[in-house]
């Protein structure tokens, strides 16, 4: 009887391939069968991110798992559904998976949808850190996102464009892009110190230190940083 393969969810940081994990590394390199969110592996993100920091992933077998982005929760079910068995069928076959996704995958990662369904069906996963992309951006701004005792609220901006902000400590505001004008105005509303870096790590990174700088049209990987007035 072949023993089924280990699922991985390998985390593969922010956009800079320096930044991936030394652990990161080792796992794309001791595994063949390489997976990633998108119709084609190359075309994605994480694998441009992977692939400099490991170039012998191109020569792996690179598993392709559509998860385009929709709304309806009925119909992303059965796309996690149908993901999850494709990568069924290999770790049948007992072979590891190693699954790349951006930033890490316990922070609004799509492998997690993976990983439950994986795991309900019997199979083993682990995960492995990558460096978050509001600790990399806050690198970037040159600027601590905590101190003392502040708290620190990591919000995904796409599903929640409309929250008060009204709690002490400083908000990260996770994938603003698509609703910026919204979220802006929320900014505005909050009285709060606000700086972004869009695409941060990758080709074509850019910083904006004031609300006013930030434009309306900015990027899905846009990441904001928003401070109490007195920080």
């Amino acid at each position: 009887m072949i023993m089924a393969g280990i699922l991985y969810g390998v985390g593969v940081g922010p956009g800079d391939p320096e930044l991936m994990t030394g652990k990161a590394c080792r796992i794309l390199r001791e595994n063949e069968v390489i997976a990633a969110p998108g119709e084609d592996v190359k075309e994605t993100e994480a694998y441009r991110i992977a692939v400099r920091a490991v170039p012998e992933i191109a020569d792996k077998t690179l598993l392709p798992v559509d998860m385009p982005m929709v709304m309806d929760r009925a119909r992303l079910a059965a796309i996690h559904k149908k993901g999850a068995e494709r990568i069924e069928r290999v770790l049948d076959e007992g072979r590891n998976v190693a699954f790349i996704t951006l930033g890490d995958p316990t922070i609004y990662s799509t492998f997690s949808y993976l990983q439950e369904i994986v795991e309900a069906d019997g199979y083993k996963t682990a995960l492995v850190s990558g460096i978050t992309s509001f600790c990399a951006a806050a690198a970037q701004l040159n600027l601590p996102l905590t101190k003392w005792n502040e708290p620190l609220h990591v919000i995904s901006a796409i599903h929640r464009p409309d929250a008060a902000m009204d709690q002490p400590g400083t908000y990260v505001l996770m994938k603003s892009g698509k609703h910026m004008g919204a979220v802006k105005e929320m900014l505005r509303a909050s009285g709060r110190k606000a700086a972004m870096v869009e695409n941060c790590g990758m080709p074509g990174q850019k910083i904006y230190r004031s609300l006013d700088e930030i434009p309306d049209d900015a990027g899905y990987f846009s990441l904001i940083v928003a401070k109490e007035p007195d920080a």
